[in-house]
């Protein structure tokens, strides 16, 4: 059997002639037919609002990265359980030693501390259990640049949250113009290594409600520990971070938690829409259409490397689904995306990072825009945001001790799941 393998010395041209030799084996689906499928599915999820599509995209995901089996108990009768051991274990960990104060002041005893994930045993089961159940927003997982990090109470153990500095978007309008950026220079000259985005910053239940822990998580996704891993990951110097809210203002009080955030400055919202998905059966039927009616195509989304190992093309799904709806034709740009702006926050880590960005100044020539050490972010998130949180609450009667872990969807029908948490999406 010929099967393809990455080697690094080969260029795209050369990969591609490799790919081509190799065996491969993909489900015969006709234009009628994945045509069909995908308006089916674009159908049902573009009438649902923003909200809906959140929560139906999570469920989505947990019936997909969870999969249960039907066992006989003696005691309890016939039964759902997950059929992943490693996956029950991370669960039962997560749930055992998320971070619970005993008195309203016990924020202030913590000292977080960052777990870099990368092949830790365990660790990556773990980080994943906490972003799937404490978060409403689907985990996707990127391909390319990737620092996960569990947030943890050094002294106890106890789990705070979960970050995820990826790679930063191409196209960000509000921060291309703050940065004073030519598209041209920004892709061609690599200068967008040099930026990252906190893609996911989640913070657990009490922490977030009642301390508003998800502004130590987004303070923390500055830190120095951070630039360094980046540095040593990719070799590149990390001088800014972006995010983006997850409503932008359609959220109720126009608010997000980068809001009023030292160091995080707003640059406005986002021009562009959310772009429904098909399911996960359509998507593999996408994926197969391409390979066979257009394998160049293909390759570059799903195969293709540079030197460095990074995928070619960002955004590879995205571009995927674009091309097989216009080289089908006939489905409705309706059904296609959502008008639905983001909020965009940037951080400069130096005085001088927009200048380097634009290769006008030289790494040695910039310092630091403020103390970005853990200690010093965690001591701000509990002076300036945490403090007032709980004293406002704890005054209004108002302050929770739910953790909010939501295991329980891995059992729960779509309705059952609408009724329970659709009033708490963007938690």
């Amino acid at each position: 059997m010929n099967l393809y393998k990455y080697d690094p010395k080969d260029n795209v041209r050369t990969q591609y002639k490799k790919w081509c030799r190799s065996d491969k084996e993909f489900d015969d689906v006709s234009d009628d037919e994945l045509k069909e499928n995908i308006v089916k599915d674009l159908s049902y999820v573009s009438q649902m609002d923003v909200r809906e599509y959140t929560l139906y995209q999570k469920f989505c995901e947990v019936k997909e990265r969870y999969p249960t089996v039907t066992v006989n108990d003696l005691w309890e009768g016939e039964r759902q359980v997950l059929k992943d051991e490693k996956q029950r274990r991370a669960l039962v960990e997560v749930k055992n030693n998320i971070w619970q104060p005993k008195t309203n002041e016990d924020y202030l005893e913590l000292e977080p501390e960052l777990i870099y994930t990368g092949k830790k045993e365990g660790m990556p089961e773990v980080w994943n259990a906490i972003r799937t159940f404490t978060s409403t927003m689907r985990n996707n997982s990127n391909i390319g640049r990737n620092l996960a990090y569990i947030i943890r109470d050094r002294k106890t153990k106890k789990y705070l949250g979960v970050i995820c500095i990826t790679g930063d978007f191409i196209d960000l309008t509000p921060r291309d113009k703050f940065i004073g950026w030519d598209r041209n220079y920004k892709t061609e000259s690599g200068m967008l290594n040099h930026t990252a985005i906190g893609s996911t910053i989640v913070p657990l239940q009490p922490l977030g409600f009642n301390y508003v822990g998800g502004k130590l998580l987004a303070l923390l996704c500055l830190s120095e520990e951070i630039q360094a891993q980046w540095k040593k990951n990719y070799g590149d110097n990390l001088v800014s971070v972006t995010t983006t809210s997850l409503y932008g203002n359609t959220k109720k009080g126009g608010l997000s938690q980068y809001d009023n955030l030292k160091y995080w400055k707003p640059m406005g919202f986002t021009s562009g829409s959310v772009s429904y998905e098909p399911t996960k059966k359509t998507i593999y039927q996408i994926r197969h259409w391409l390979m066979k009616n257009h394998p160049r195509k293909y390759f570059e989304w799903y195969v293709a490397k540079r030197p460095n190992g990074q995928q070619l093309k960002r955004d590879h799904r995205h571009r995927s689904y674009a091309f097989t709806y216009s080289k089908l034709g006939g489905i409705s740009k309706e059904i296609m995306k959502s008008d639905h702006a983001r909020g965009v926050y940037f951080c400069p880590l130096y005085d001088k990072s927009c200048e380097y960005l634009r290769g006008e100044a030289k790494i040695d020539e910039l310092t630091k825009a403020f103390d970005n050490s853990t200690e010093a972010l965690s001591e701000l998130w509990k002076y300036k945001y945490a403090k007032p949180r709980i004293k406002q609450l704890v005054k209004k009667g108002r302050d929770s001790k739910e953790t909010l872990f939501y295991d329980d969807l891995i059992y729960k029908t779509w309705e059952e799941t609408k009724s329970s948490y659709l009033p708490q999406i963007g938690r």
